[in-house]
């Protein structure tokens, strides 16, 4: 889990390929999580919902090792139920019930912990359960549930890729070395251009305004590459390389899902306050 100390005493926080196999191996596993993803929102929103558990709690199992560095504490068993009652909620279609439940989790894990890494808990709780309710109130918004959700999984992954593959072979200034070593101003730029391209592709054969879904596309793969960044910086400052190994390439849940963090919340919100009622909608088509 740990890696040798660079500079400023704390490990590497981006994980980086160093073979082919490994870049393969991370080609390879994208490709899954991505079509396993994509395959269950089609099924319909509760498979959906199952899944998003899954992610969720492996990514809670992860926020534990990474802040308190530990797998299995009594603060993991508050985070971990929270984020289920939040999720079921989430799929019968009780989203502010599921978001209550998710702040009054978000409490109790407070006090288990003393100091920063109480607080740490306490804001991994939201963390993991924010980006799943969203998920799944922009899913369950029929007809256009299933489209939001491939929607916000396009942007993340055309700015992933795109920046992962500009950096390389772009090169020049790094964007926040002190955060994240690897990432430089140009994969930022590759990164929100890809993602402006791939929501003026999704608005073309989906029937939205194709200039309203690129700029949605450029301000949310901007957001996806803050929610790298933050992530990077999390894992930094406890001298973490990988939040876990469980996916080949990437590491764990938390180092791939960073950005669909961000997006999610961020596409959330939005519908919030364009048209509460019609949340899939609203992204999508804006009103």
């Amino acid at each position: 889990m740990q890696d040798d100390p660079g500079p400023e005493g704390t490990a590497a926080a981006s994980p980086e390929p160093r073979s082919a196999g490994e870049l393969v191996a991370r080609i390879a596993s994208g490709i899954v999580l991505g079509a396993v993803a994509l395959g269950v929102a089609w099924l319909g929103a509760k498979p959906f919902a199952a899944l998003v558990l899954v992610v969720a709690l492996l990514m809670s199992w992860e926020w534990g090792r990474v802040v308190r560095g530990v797998e299995f504490d009594l603060t993991f068993v508050i985070h971990a139920a929270a984020v289920t009652i939040t999720v079921l909620l989430g799929a019968l279609g009780f989203a502010a019930l599921g978001l209550a439940a998710l702040f009054v989790g978000a409490i109790i894990a407070i006090p288990l912990q003393f100091g920063e890494r109480g607080l740490l808990s306490s804001a991994g709780v939201l963390y993991t359960g924010l980006p799943a309710l969203a998920l799944l109130w922009l899913r369950g918004d029929v007809p256009h549930g299933f489209l939001a959700v491939v929607f916000i999984l396009a942007l993340v992954a055309a700015t992933d890729t795109a920046a992962y593959f500009v950096g390389r072979l772009a090169g020049g200034p790094k964007l926040w070395p002190s955060v994240s070593p690897n990432k430089t101003w140009s994969g930022l730029l590759g990164g929100i251009a890809a993602s402006a391209s791939a929501g003026a592709l999704f608005a073309h054969y989906a029937g939205a305004s194709v200039p309203a879904l690129a700029v949605s596309g450029l301000i949310l793969g901007l957001v996806a590459q803050a929610g790298d960044l933050a992530e990077s910086a999390l894992k930094r400052h406890f001298g973490v390389k990988d939040a876990s190994n469980l996916i080949p390439g990437h590491g764990g849940f938390m180092d791939r899902m960073d950005g669909v963090v961000t997006v999610a919340v961020t596409s959330a919100l939005f519908a919030l306050f364009s048209n509460a009622s019609a949340p899939a909608q609203a992204l999508l088509f804006g009103y």
